[in-house]
């Protein structure tokens, strides 16, 4: 599915990159914990977190992921907008919750790979 879908679908404001929402999304991620994205999201995903600061786009560019969905109505600040225009990165905004963002991207057919499943299940 293209993120230009999921920003139709969840009703998302795209505050960058507008013109890479042509993207295909092969999974998503949650959290805001930037070191458990950079270990468990892949090339493709988009991220869904509250963090709204300028590191999201370092870590979005890094992963190469294919945007960021930001909950809870945080505002990222014009710098942060501006290096994610520069970096090609999609930052979307919601006044939804993470958890509901989720929910909604689960029924359009989004969700993480079974290797990131796999590896945050604990082993007994």
């Amino acid at each position: 599915m293209k993120l230009a879908e999921i920003v139709d679908r969840l009703d998302l404001v795209v505050l960058s990159a507008a013109d890479k929402l042509d993207t295909e999304v092969t999974g998503g991620y949650a959290s805001d914990l930037l070191s458990c994205v950079m270990a468990r999201a892949r090339k493709g995903n988009v991220w869904v977190t509250l963090q709204s600061h300028l590191n999201i786009v370092a870590v979005a560019s890094l992963l190469q992921l294919a945007g960021v969905i930001i909950t809870e109505a945080m505002a990222p600040d014009a710098a942060t907008l501006q290096k994610a225009t520069a970096e090609g990165i999609p930052i979307l905004t919601t006044s939804q919750t993470t958890f509901t963002v989720v929910g909604h991207l689960a029924q359009l057919g989004i969700a993480g790979s079974a290797s990131q499943e796999m590896e945050a299940a604990p082993t007994r």
